[in-house]
């Protein structure tokens, strides 16, 4: 089991930029594989991004040449970084945390394969 804690939502001007903080507890952070689901008001959790144990990243089509995804295994912390930001990524964005691994990387786009997942923090874009 790990705890997870997001940051660094806010309010941005289209684009802008932020960078998202996931922090986790647990010593064995390096093991997990860690992702970020974002849900729009009305829409369901979608996938953003993903990060393997050893570094492979994967990304939604919408947000590739836009948003990187990595993490520091010693802060025992994933980030995502978010460039040239668009109303349309206004959303709750979630962290979320699996120790299981998958030889299919398409499950890592599922929400439900996660089982640890943190409060979320607001990204709002403005026009």
């Amino acid at each position: 089991q790990v705890q997870l804690v997001e940051s660094g939502g806010g309010l941005v001007q289209a684009g802008g930029s932020l960078r998202l903080s996931c922090a986790a507890s647990g010593r064995t952070f390096s093991n997990y594989a860690m992702g970020w689901f974002r849900q729009a008001p009305g829409e369901e959790r979608k996938f953003v991004a993903a990060i393997r144990s050893g570094g492979t990243t994967y990304y939604t089509d919408s947000v590739k040449g836009r948003f990187t995804i990595s993490r520091d295994n010693a802060e025992n912390t994933v980030y995502l970084q978010m460039n040239s930001l668009k109303p349309e990524d206004t959303a709750v964005y979630y962290c979320a945390a699996t120790y299981a691994v998958y030889a299919d990387s398409s499950r890592y786009y599922h929400a439900n394969v996660y089982p640890n997942w943190g409060q979320g923090t607001q990204v709002t874009v403005s026009s």
